[in-house]
C-alpha cells in the first residue's frame, strides 16, 4: 500500500495540506458505504468497516476500535501507518492527536461532502485556535484513485403500502406538518434511510441496505430528490411524480443550496449534512438546526410494519429451524466448514418468497 499512501502525500504537497484526513464515511453520514466510497481502505489496505486514516507528510495513523485490532495490525504491516488503538491507555482521540501536532501555518484537508457539518465546524474550531488552517475542498483519494469504482445506481424500487402501512401522500403531509411548526420553509434531508422511509423508496446502492444515493429537499409546494436518474424506471417515476416527487440530477444538491434565498428558513440536522452542504447555503438564509422530523417518525412503527416485523421474525425463525436441523444431521460429514454451512443458511433464508 505505499503507493497510495505516497501518491497522497504528493498530491498534499502539491495543494500545501500538511495533514489529510479520511474517515470511513459517504456523502450521507452512512454507517456502511458502497465501494466508491472506500477511500480509507484503498490507501491504507485495512478493510475493516470502522476506522479513520489521518495522514502528515512523515507520519499516518488509523483510529479504529477493539472489534478490529488484530485485523488493522495484519493489515496494517509494512505499510508505515500506526495503529492508533481507541479507547486504549495513552491513546489520544484524533482531534486531540491533531491539537499537539497541528502547527500555526499549517493546513487540515478532508472531503467535506464526507464530514458532517457538525464535525467540520469543530475542526474549524480546533485549526482557528492553533493559527492553523482548513481545506474541506479537495477530495485528494479521488485525484489519485485511477480505477476507482463508479458511484452505485442500483435499480430503485418502491415499497407497497401493505408493507409500510402509510402511504407516501400521508407521509409528505405529516412532515409538512413538522416542518410548519418549526416556523422553516425548507427541509434538507441527506441520510438515505430517511429519504427511504419518507418516499417509500428502496434500492440497492449499499451492501446489505435497501436505500438509494440521494439528497431531498422538501417545501410546502414541492418535492425534489436529487438522485441518479440511471436507477429509477420509468414507472418509479411515475408514481414519484403522481405525489409531487421531481427527480434532479444527484450533484444538483449543491447548486440548490448556493440558490436559496436569503431570508428563507431551512431546516436540517447538522450531525448528518455534510460540510460541504451545509457551506454552500447563503450566510442570509435562516438555519433551524434540529434532527430530522423522519426520524422519529420512522422510528415509531405503525400497526402493519409491526405486523410485519413479527412475520420477517418467523419466516428466519423457520429458516434457522431447518438449518439447525440440517447441522444435526450432517455433523461429521466432509467438506463441511464454516463458510458451507453459511451459504446453507442463507440458501434456507432464500426459500422464503419475501426474501431479499
Amino acid at each position: 500500500m505505499a503507493n497510495p499512501l505516497q501518491a497522497l502525500r504528493d498530491r498534499m504537497a502539491e495543494y500545501h495540506i500538511d495533514a489529510y484526513l479520511i474517515p470511513t464515511a459517504d456523502f450521507h453520514g452512512s454507517e456502511y458505504v458502497g465501494d466508491h466510497f472506500a477511500c480509507r481502505r484503498y490507501v491504507s489496505g485495512f478493510t475493516g468497516s470502522a476506522g479513520t486514516l489521518l495522514v502528515f507528510p512523515h507520519w499516518a495513523g488509523l483510529w479504529t476500535d477493539g472489534r478490529y485490532f488484530l485485523q488493522a495490525e495484519a493489515q496494517l504491516q509494512g505499510s508505515g501507518i500506526r495503529l492508533m488503538k481507541m479507547g486504549q491507555p495513552g491513546v489520544p482521540t484524533i482531534e486531540g492527536f491533531l491539537r499537539s501536532s497541528l502547527q500555526p501555518g499549517q493546513t487540515l484537508g478532508f472531503d467535506g461532502r464526507c464530514v458532517d457539518a457538525r464535525t467540520g465546524r469543530r475542526y474549524h474550531q480546533l485549526t482557528k485556535q492553533l493559527g492553523a488552517k482548513m481545506n474541506h475542498e479537495r477530495d485528494l483519494v479521488g485525484e489519485i484513485w485511477p480505477d476507482r469504482p463508479p458511484l452505485s445506481a442500483q435499480p430503485a424500487w418502491l415499497l407497497e403500502e401493505a408493507y409500510a402501512g402509510l402511504s407516501r401522500e400521508e407521509k409528505l403531509r405529516q412532515v409538512r406538518g413538522d416542518l410548519a411548526a418549526q416556523g422553516a420553509e425548507v427541509l434538507l434531508l441527506t441520510t438515505l434511510e430517511d429519504i427511504g422511509w419518507l418516499l417509500n423508496l428502496r434500492g440497492g446502492d449499499i451492501a446489505c441496505t435497501p436505500v438509494v444515493l440521494a439528497y431531498l429537499a422538501l417545501t410546502q409546494e414541492g418535492c425534489l430528490l436529487f438522485a441518479q436518474g440511471a436507477a429509477f424506471s420509468p414507472e418509479v417515476l411515475a408514481a414519484l411524480e403522481a405525489d409531487g416527487v421531481s427527480l434532479r440530477p444527484y450533484e444538483g444538491i449543491y447548486d440548490y443550496a448556493r440558490r436559496l434565498a436569503q431570508g428563507q428558513t431551512v431546516m436540517l440536522d447538522t450531525r448528518r449534512v455534510s460540510t460541504t452542504l451545509l457551506t454552500s447555503i447563503p450566510t442570509g438564509v435562516t438555519l433551524r438546526d434540529r434532527p430530522n422530523p423522519t426520524e422519529l417518525r420512522r422510528a415509531i412503527k405503525n400497526p402493519a410494519e409491526q405486523a410485519n416485523l413479527r412475520q420477517a421474525h418467523l419466516a428466519d425463525g423457520i429458516a434457522l429451524t431447518r438449518f439447525m436441523y440440517w447441522v444435526k444431521t450432517q455433523a461429521g460429514a466432509p467438506g463441511l466448514t464454516e463458510l458451507s454451512a453459511a451459504d446453507q443458511l442463507e440458501a434456507f433464508r432464500r426459500a422464503d418468497p419475501h426474501y431479499r
